[in-house]
């Protein structure tokens, strides 16, 4: 069956609002460690998927989930050893504060229950979160999915901060004075929250701001904004879907903040692809939700996935991947530093080990950014076999987050198709 007939099934069956990438959508039929392979045999080089972390179909995991599967699979309210084993290594992996786990099944239902637990512990409703921000797709998470509300949150129990950025700076400001600024924009939503007798009960944010792209946080942001929503009570939510599982060349996102958070959300790597994720906090928060909720999940942590998200830890470890992040991410970022000064389309690049946003603008000065020219470069990477995306409220930055088991020889073919695909946009005369 050719592209074009299984598309109009598609249709038929899911509509035509059902989102797909690219012009021409690919029929992906099989997938090996960085590759993915079209129905027509082609391969690409997959430098968006950050779901199989540790690589499609990685062979270990594979193993362990089909071993699991074939022995035992029932909910969670029975005695399973595997669950326990990984919920042991996973918060070994915190801070000694944050030393429980819920397990669920996606990072939508995570960030909802999060929700939840900070709503029951402070006796508030208000969230805050960033004017480009997406957490899931759930009724309580779409309330804080701006991204897609043009910055605007749905409902009363919502504000949205501007998203702290150091490229398109609040007021032209730099340094502290920026991170202040930011912060204080944290504290006015706080106080508004207080006036119309709201209250707050938790900023919820990605500690590298990853659907925002990857912007570099000005400096002392992330700790002044955790000071004023403890100081009103509230409770520091970090969504760790995308930072999480060695993605920045650390086994967590928010290490480098500062900021130990009362709250940790995890989704999509958890399972290298099995639907699995969870919610981590202190003993005493968790106890407290789930005495008064008595919240459980018939899926979140059976034995299949919590089989599945042992194996990535065994994987992550064994195989050295979160230093892989780091000298791989290095070499990219490197890589594409050399591409700036050659292409003026790129205005900046922003790197978190393996997770990697390249700004296009129109001008150098002004910074006006080039959705246009992003579309076409993420079409070309296509045409050359490697897979990319779009972020940015422009949709005019590229995104890169590829497998962390990428090699320097994937990057060295990702850097040199790039390079490529802006000379080509550049003779066209389209820049």
């Amino acid at each position: 069956m050719n592209n074009n007939e299984l598309l109009a099934r598609r249709y038929k069956v899911m509509g035509e609002y059902a989102p797909l990438f690219y012009d021409k959508p690919i029929h992906i039929v099989k997938g090996e460690g960085v590759w993915l392979y079209d129905a027509e045999g082609k391969k690409y080089l997959d430098m968006y998927n950050n779901v199989p972390t540790v690589g499609h179909c990685h062979p270990y995991v594979v193993k362990r989930i089909t071993e699991q599967v074939q022995t035992l699979n029932v909910h969670t309210r029975y005695l399973h050893e595997t669950i326990v084993e990984y919920s042991e290594r996973l918060l070994s992996t915190f801070d000694k504060s944050l030393n429980m786990l819920v397990m669920t099944c996606t990072g939508s239902e995570s960030n909802d229950i999060a929700i939840r637990m900070a709503r029951e512990h402070t006796g508030k409703m208000g969230i805050i979160c960033t004017d480009d921000a997406y957490h899931g797709n759930t009724t309580v998470v779409d309330e804080i999915a701006t991204q897609f509300h043009q910055g605007q949150v749905k409902g009363c129990n919502v504000k949205s901060i501007p998203t702290p950025d150091s490229y398109r700076p609040l007021g032209g400001l730099t340094g502290k004075a920026l991170g202040l600024a930011y912060a204080n924009k944290v504290k006015q939503a706080i106080d508004e929250f207080n006036t119309e007798g709201i209250g707050l009960a938790a900023m919820l944010i990605c500690p590298i701001l990853a659907n925002e792209s990857l912007p570099d946080i000005p400096e002392q942001f992330i700790q002044l904004a955790a000071k004023h929503v403890r100081d009103a009570g509230g409770l520091v939510i970090f969504d760790e879907v995308q930072a999480g599982f060695g993605r920045t060349g650390r086994m967590w996102g928010h290490e480098k903040t500062g900021v130990v958070p009362d709250i940790v959300t995890l989704g999509k790597p958890m399972g290298n692809g099995h639907p699995v994720a969870g919610v981590v906090s202190s003993a005493k928060l968790m106890d407290e939700f789930r005495s008064r909720a008595e919240y459980f999940n018939t899926f979140g942590g059976n034995p299949v996935s919590a089989a599945a998200a042992l194996a990535v830890l065994d994987v992550i470890e064994n195989e050295d991947l979160i230093e892989n992040s780091q000298q791989i991410g290095s070499y990219l970022k490197e890589g594409l530093a050399q591409l700036k000064a050659k292409h003026s389309l790129i205005g900046d690049v922003r790197q978190r080990g393996l997770f990697i946003v390249v700004d296009l603008v129109l001008d150098a000065k002004s910074k006006e950014p080039a959705p246009e020219a992003a579309h076409a470069i993420v079409e070309s990477m296509k045409r050359q076999g490697v897979l990319l995306s779009k972020t940015g409220v422009a949709r005019s930055a590229l995104k890169m987050r590829p497998p962390i088991v990428f090699s320097q020889e994937n990057a060295y073919q990702a850097l040199s198709a790039l390079d490529h695909a802006f000379t080509e946009l550049s003779q066209k005369g389209k820049l």
